[in-house]
């Protein structure tokens, strides 16, 4: 069943698009006051930006990006917009772009492609990526709101009577973008004080300026039963979509018209013209290398931008046959006192033809590798291929395009949309690709657009006509269908209730009678949630398997359902889902009372927190896939627990001496300690928290309580309602120790560093702030202070990288006194792990510099010269190649570590982490833990 609710605002007098993109953002507008035809025409605003100190212009294109000027380096008016007195912290548009070419350290760039980073927390300052000293950094929500702040000013200032927050403003983003990256572009557009926007998919948009641009003939342009495909690659996302073209119904109001579906859109890819940028650079650099050019980061910085310039003009239709690139610094080859290097036409186009538009059969599938690109720390395509992800986007929606059973969707038509595209040679190869998969029959027609540059912000606006009943409406519901998780009744499997179906419309509201469910009022719940671009044709209330291929997992749900007087009762409910108007996903349980009546309506909210924080990942399940404890063994493990803290309710007293508890457990689960399966774990940890009052008997007890629950809870996430088992624990223990007992104390900083990965930044900077000062005084008399403090700071990834650089440096310093030397070891793995080149679980851009990690290698390396138990595993956390120059040790550093593991008998694979990268067995990520982790639980 399906409703929704019609818009009743008045219209205001302009409808403005807004292309928020990754290179570069557009506007344009309809004044719907204009006389005539002019009230249906589509302008482009010139956007008034800074080209230079003190002038301004106006221009169609304002590059997305950002300058922070260093103080002094301007006359204090030079970048005041004429709309404010004051100059802003961050210079926006071409002046920034051009002058922050040359001092890239104060420059914020792509930073829509950094808004659906899961790897880093989006709402932390970190961009630049690699700021220059003293820069302070925003987040990637915060520079796309100061991109559209400064549009909402210019607009405001430019029209006076009209401010762009109270117009019609449709702003496009990618059609991959998940629930949760849409959620930010909506907060980032409330930042910047546009409160009301409407979200379209850009390469719908696209079809719209299409549309647009042949007001009288589109009809006689396509025909009924074909398949237009848009292919939108842009500096930074490459996005797919297809639109039907269907018979309208002969009695209808426009005389049987064909009509538009937009049937499937591609995944998210962060893939584009930024890549091939990357990988030009990449084949001059190995040029350079062969006349023994080693690049500083610097130097790389310059040449991935004269990298662009070079790609620019040798993708050109009469290209000249070479292109010099010139970088400072010296070396061989000097022009103007820095290296010259030349690109060959031939050459270059070769290798970006193969590498991204690479010839391959409609059947291929892309690489699921990992990334090769990491310059940057944005996490791209780990397949370059674009050829073979349109060929598996086409392979997989033949079903929705018409084809045959198992044939992939035919296109008919090609509309290219996206700077990538502005290259003839570029759309050409992709051209030929399609035209190959399908030999018999005409090439696919190209339906142009006349600037690619601008026709995502003109469909934009043609968009919010059609919104109000005018010109030519593309019909796109949801373009995924969106489950609820559950489990079998029986089989204790992973199931997925549709509650959201592909097709879906804005406004719209899915009711399911038919699917009741219950909930527990008062106390928490997690939901897990799957989205699926493959299967479209689902129905409300269906259940299905998980499968892998054809569900992605998103944020889960993670609530506690508030009702008066009702805390504790199961009450019947159904479920609701809908698409809101503008695009974005709603979810709600409403109460189904004994007469049928509908009562209280609880709305669901994505857990956003999973995808701007890494320590609260999407649940994939991991934990309980690792196994389930059955009631006998969890009646004899509740028994133990009696005896060693007491009754939950009060009864019975401890009886267990508290150095036998870990005996009885282990015979009362029937396996040890290192096998317990994640929710026995998490099963003690409650009996734990149950038997709290226990703890509060002797300082030994206590210690030995701390111990278990860290043990139960460790490394704080991984199993459903984990975040919520942190906060519990949190507040219900922080600075509330019963006992003032040496051993008690160090089990709580044992307790802290097991489950670490789920706190907050707050609340580890709440436990570092007082352990801090051990640091600075440690080992000036006698030996430093309990070695689990240091083992508790080093583990917490989220303190500010200053305050992870000073503890690294701390402990170094520690471990070189000769009172420490038996705690030497322990000192050696907090600096490995507070210099790890990847952290655990914390964001990628609490990495410590790469200089510290070099220098504390060093500095490991002279400290165990002959030492029988060198630092081996510290060296590899310091040492491992990640593929972002910036993180990774200098060449020589590197070579180094390299030689003193080899020559001390390393274990293999921790050499070829050092030299080539990859990812950590379950081992290894014990020794980088601290100690073992649950059995079928992943770090990172």
């Amino acid at each position: 069943m399906t409703d929704s609710t019609p818009e009743t605002s008045a219209p205001p007098r302009y409808v403005v698009g807004v292309d928020l993109g990754t290179t570069n953002c557009a506007v344009a507008f309809i004044d719907t006051q204009a006389a005539g035809d002019a009230g249906m025409r589509v302008e482009t605003w010139a956007i008034p930006q800074f080209v230079a100190a003190g002038t301004v212009e106006g221009r169609e294109n304002l590059p997305s990006f950002l300058y922070r000027p260093a103080a002094g380096e301007f006359p204090s008016a030079a970048l005041a917009p004429p709309w404010s007195k004051e100059t802003p912290d961050w210079a926006v548009g071409a002046f920034a772009r051009d002058h922050g070419s040359k001092v890239p350290g104060r420059q914020v760039s792509s930073s829509k492609s950094w808004l659906c980073h899961p790897g880093v927390d989006r709402t932390a300052p970190l961009l630049p990526w690699h700021a220059a000293e003293g820069v302070e950094r925003l987040s990637p929500v915060d520079a796309s709101a100061a991109l559209l702040e400064h549009l909402r000013a210019a607009w405001d200032h430019a029209h006076p009577g009209d401010p762009l927050a109270e117009q019609d403003v449709v702003l496009t983003l990618p059609a991959s973008f998940d629930e949760v990256a849409r959620e930010l572009t909506v907060k980032a557009a409330r930042t910047a004080g546009l409160p009301r926007v409407v979200l379209i998919e850009e390469p719908q948009a696209a079809f719209y300026a299409w549309l647009a641009k042949h007001p009288d003939d589109w009809q006689t342009r396509v025909a009924p039963n074909t398949n237009v495909l848009v292919c939108d690659i842009g500096g930074g996302t490459s996005d797919f979509a297809l639109i039907r073209v269907k018979p309208g119904a002969a009695d209808s109001e426009d005389g049987g018209k064909v009509e538009f579906h937009r049937v499937a859109v591609g995944e998210h890819l962060i893939l584009g013209g930024d890549n091939l940028d990357l990988a030009l650079a990449h084949h001059l650099e190995e040029r350079l290398k062969k006349d023994g050019t080693e690049l500083s980061p610097k130097q790389w910085d310059v040449l991935v931008r004269q990298s662009r310039r070079a790609k620019e003009t040798l993708l050109e239709e009469n290209a000249p046959a070479s292109f010099t690139v010139t970088l400072p610094g010296a070396g061989r080859a000097l022009v103007a006192g820095g290296l010259s290097v030349s690109a060959d036409r031939d050459a270059a186009r070769a290798a970006l033809l193969e590498g991204f538009l690479p010839t391959v059969p409609v059947t291929a599938e892309p690489e699921r590798k990992d990334a090769g690109f990491r310059e940057v720390g944005l996490p791209y395509a780990p397949d370059a291929a674009i050829t073979k992800h349109l060929a598996r986007f086409l392979s997989t929606h033949g079903a929705v395009a018409g084809a045959s059973d198992d044939e992939p969707a035919r296109p008919d038509a090609v509309l290219f949309n996206g700077g990538f595209f502005a290259s003839p040679v570029l759309r050409e190869r992709l051209l030929a690709a399609v035209s190959d998969w399908f030999p018999e029959g005409d090439r696919p027609e190209v339906l142009a657009n006349d600037r690619l540059d601008l026709a995502v912000s003109r469909g934009a606006a043609y968009f919010g006509l059609v919104r109000r009943g005018l010109g030519v409406r593309v019909e796109a519901g949801l373009a995924r269908t969106y489950y609820l998780g559950a489990e079998d009744g029986e089989a204790g499997e992973p199931r997925a209730v549709c509650v959201v179906p592909a097709g879906t419309r804005p406004g719209e509201t899915v009711r399911l009678p038919d699917t009741p469910v219950r909930v527990r009022v008062g106390r928490p719940v997690e939901l897990p949630v799957f989205s699926s671009g493959v299967r479209l044709t689902d129905p409300a209330g269906s259940v299905h398997a998980v499968d892998e291929g054809q569900f992605a997992s998103l944020p889960p749900i993670r609530t506690v359902l508030k009702a008066k007087g009702k805390d504790g009762d199961e009450l019947p409910a159904t479920l609701e889902a809908g698409l809101s108007e503008i695009g974005t996903l709603d979810l709600a349980v409403r109460e189904r009372r004994d007469d049928g009546t509908s009562g209280k309506r609880w709305r669901l909210s994505f857990d956003v927190r999973s995808t701007t924080r890494t320590d609260l990942s999407a649940h994939a399940g991991a934990g309980e896939a690792a196994g389930v404890a059955d009631d006998e063994t969890l009646a004899a493990v509740s028994a133990v627990l009696d005896d060693a803290f007491g009754s939950g309710s009060g009864g019975a007293k401890p009886s267990l001496k508290p150095r036998d508890v870990n005996g009885a457990l282990v015979e009362a689960a029937g396996s040890p300690r290192s096998d317990w399966p994640p929710t026995l774990l998490r099963s003690i940890w409650e009996g734990l928290m149950e038997r709290e009052a226990g703890r509060r008997e002797s300082p030994a007890r206590e210690a030995r309580w701390l111990n278990l629950l860290g043990y139960a809870l460790r490394p704080g996430y991984g199993v459903a309602l984990d975040d919520w088992r942190v906060s519990e624990t949190w507040r219900r223990l922080n600075g509330k120790l019963a006992h003032a007992d040496a051993a008690v104390l160090s089990q709580s900083h044992v307790l802290w560093r097991r489950i670490g990965g789920g706190l907050e930044a707050g609340q580890q900077q709440a436990l570092a702030a007082p352990l801090a000062g051990a640091l600075k005084g440690g080992g000036k008399k006698g030996a430093a202070p309990d070695p689990e403090l240091f083992r508790l700071l080093a583990s917490l990834e989220r303190l500010s990288t200053d305050l992870r650089e000073t503890f690294g440096r701390s402990f170094l310093r520690l471990a070189s006194k000769e009172p420490n030397a038996g705690r030497r070891a322990t000192l050696w793995w907090c600096v490995g792990r507070t210099g790890a080149r990847a952290p655990l679980y914390g964001p990628a851009n609490s990495v410590v510099s790469a200089w510290n990690a070099a220098e504390w290698a060093d500095g490991l390396i002279k400290q165990s010269d002959d030492d029988d138990d060198p630092p081996l595993w510290p060296l590899v956390q310091l040492a491992r190649k990640t593929g972002d120059r910036y993180l990774d040790l200098p060449r020589d550093a590197q070579l180094r570590v390299m030689q003193y593991l080899a020559e001390r008998d390393a274990p293999s694979h921790w050499l070829a982490l050092v030299r080539d990268g990859g990812r950590l067995d379950h081992e290894e990520e014990g020794l980088a833990f601290g100690e073992s982790l649950p059995a079928g639980l992943r770090l990172g």
